[in-house]
C-alpha cells in the first residue's frame, strides 16, 4: 500500500517509517530538509520535500504522491518543555493539529486516499474526575489549566475533525507518554537526566495517573492502523496506567538513581505551574482495550515496569 507520512523524522516517524517499509508498504516521507532525511530515513522510502505550513506546496506534494493512506505525525516539541508556558511552546504543534490537519484531509480527498491517520495525545487531556482510567468515550477536560487550554483546544479540534469525517476512513491515535530511544525517557533523555540529578520530585500526593507507551509499540500500533480498525479514536497505551507516586520511584530504581524528593503542591506550582501540578496529582490514564480489539495490536512492553528496565536503550 502507498503510504504518505507527514512528520517522518520526528521521534515516532523515525521508527514508524522503517516499520512500514519492512511490512512492504511503499512509503513517501515528507521532510523539510532532504539532507536531514538522508541520515534518518531507511532505504526503500521515497523522500518528498515541502513545508507543511505551505498549503499549496503540501497539497501539490500529496497530489504527486497519490497515496492510499496519509499518516499525520507532525509535531514541533521543544527539547525541554516549560509547563508554565505550554501553550506558547506548543504553538506550532497546535497549528499542525488544526490548519495542517485540514490541509492533509483535503488533499486526501483530492487524491482519493482511503484512510487518514492522525496523531493525538492521551497524556493529560481527560477530564480530571471520575475513575482513574478512561476509555475513548471519556470526556476531555472542560476546564483545563489556563496554560494548557489552547493546546487542549487543538487536540479537541483534531479529534472532532476525525469524528466528523465520513467520506474516508479517519482515525486519531491517542499516544500515551512516550519512552524509549529518541524520547525524553531514554538512556540519554532529559527526564532521565533530571531524575539522576534528583530534579524531578513527586509533587503532593503523586496521584496523577500516567499511561505510557514504548516508542516502538506506538509505531507498531500505527502500522496496524494502516490496515485495521474502523474510523474513530484509539488510545495507544500499555496495559498498566500508574500514579506518579509509583512509576517515578520505580524508574529511579531502574536507572540506579536515588529516590525522588517529595515537595508540597504550593512549591510545585512555583516550579512547574498549575498544569504541571495537575499532571503530578490529578490527571487520568487510558484503557487500550479498543486498540487491542480493533487494531489487532498488542504492546510488546505490556507494562512500563518491564519497559523501563529493558527498553530505554
Amino acid at each position: 500500500m502507498k503510504v504518505f507520512v507527514a512528520g517522518s523524522t520526528g521521534a515516532i516517524g523515525r521508527v514508524l517509517v522503517p516499520q512500514l517499509v519492512e511490512k512492504g508498504h511503499e512509503v513517501v516521507a515528507l521532510v523539510r530538509d532532504d539532507r536531514k532525511a538522508e541520515a534518518l530515513l531507511p532505504g526503500g522510502a521515497t523522500v518528498a520535500v515541502a513545508d507543511a505550513l505551505n498549503k499549496e506546496a503540501l497539497t501539490a506534494t500529496i497530489r504527486k504522491a497519490e497515496p492510499e493512506v496519509i499518516i499525520h505525525q507532525l509535531t514541533s516539541l521543544p527539547h525541554a518543555v516549560n509547563l508554565k508556558k505550554l501553550d506558547d511552546e506548543l504553538s506550532l504543534t497546535n497549528r499542525f493539529r488544526t490548519e495542517v490537519t485540514d490541509t492533509l484531509l483535503a488533499a486526501a480527498r483530492l487524491v482519493g486516499a482511503r484512510r487518514f491517520i492522525a496523531q493525538s495525545f492521551i497524556g493529560w487531556p481527560f477530564a480530571r474526575e471520575g475513575g482513574p482510567v478512561k476509555t475513548e468515550e471519556g470526556p476531555l477536560d472542560s476546564n483545563p489549566p489556563p496554560n494548557f487550554a489552547k493546546t487542549l483546544a487543538a487536540i479537541r479540534y483534531l479529534e472532532d475533525t476525525v469524528r466528523k469525517t465520513v467520506d474516508l476512513q479517519a482515525l486519531a491515535l491517542r499516544y500515551g507518554f512516550f519512552y524509549g530511544p529518541g524520547t525524553g525517557i531514554a538512556e540519554d533523555g532529559l527526564v532521565i537526566k533530571l531524575i539522576r540529578n534528583r530534579m524531578m520530585p513527586i509533587i503532593g500526593n503523586g496521584a496523577g495517573i500516567w499511561s505510557f507507551i514504548h516508542i516502538h509499540d506506538a509505531a507498531r500500533a500505527t502500522v496496524a492502523a494502516v490496515s485495521n480498525g474502523s474510523s474513530g479514536i484509539y488510545n495507544i497505551v500499555d496495559d498498566d496506567p500508574a500514579p506518579v507516586s509509583l512509576w517515578l520511584p520505580t524508574l529511579a530504581d531502574a536507572i540506579g538513581a536515588k529516590q525522588p524528593y517529595r515537595v508540597p503542591v504550593w512549591l510545585g506550582k512555583l516550579a512547574i505551574g498549575e498544569g504541571g501540578v495537575s499532571m503530578m496529582t490529578q490527571i487520568r490514564g487510558g484503557s487500550n482495550a479498543k486498540a487491542k480489539r480493533e487494531l489487532g495490536w498488542e504492546p510488546t512492553y505490556q507494562t512500563w515496569r518491564r519497559g523501563f528496565v529493558e527498553g530505554l536503550g
